[in-house]
């Protein structure tokens, strides 16, 4: 079972297990209600490195990002969900609309993003290259996404 790091404290322990000689996959969203294209797509983010750390969008963040009906499920049970998962390591949650500064501090080995994205589309580009970060884009299950999942909710 996983565990939620505080944010304060992730950076050292990253340091740590790299010291170690453990690598580190990153990832992060909003997870917002759990369905399979989240869980292959973190089963994948975990396959590139000894441990994965999930960078959660806090409540907060996913308003901003998402509108104000938005989180459906709070970050306290996204974070549990998550951790309940085989393939998350830890999960660290940020308030910001953006985990750049979060993946600058932790350094990963290797970060992971959807496939809607390329390096040059991509936000944290330039922090994923200052840091040396290999980026792996993944491929969506197609038709999996929570706003599907809203959208059908609503339909019915």
């Amino acid at each position: 079972m996983g565990q939620v790091l505080r944010r304060e404290n992730v950076a050292d322990f990253v340091e740590k297990l790299h010291k170690s000689g453990k690598t580190v996959v990153t990832t992060n969203g909003c997870f917002d209600i759990l369905h399979v294209g989240h869980v292959r797509y973190l089963q994948k983010t975990k396959s590139f490195a000894d441990y994965s750390i999930v960078l959660l969008n806090s409540d907060k963040s996913v308003r901003s990002i998402k509108g104000p009906t938005r989180p459906i499920n709070n970050q306290d049970d996204r974070a549990e969900i998550l951790c309940a998962l085989s393939c998350v390591d830890y999960v660290v949650m940020f308030d910001e609309d953006s985990p750049a500064l979060l993946l600058d501090e932790i350094k990963p080995d290797v970060y992971t993003k959807g496939a809607d994205y390329t390096m040059e589309t991509l936000p944290e580009a330039d922090i994923m290259k200052k840091n040396n970060t290999r980026v792996e884009f993944i491929t969506f299950v197609e038709g999996k996404s929570t706003t599907s999942t809203i959208a059908k909710m609503k339909e019915n």
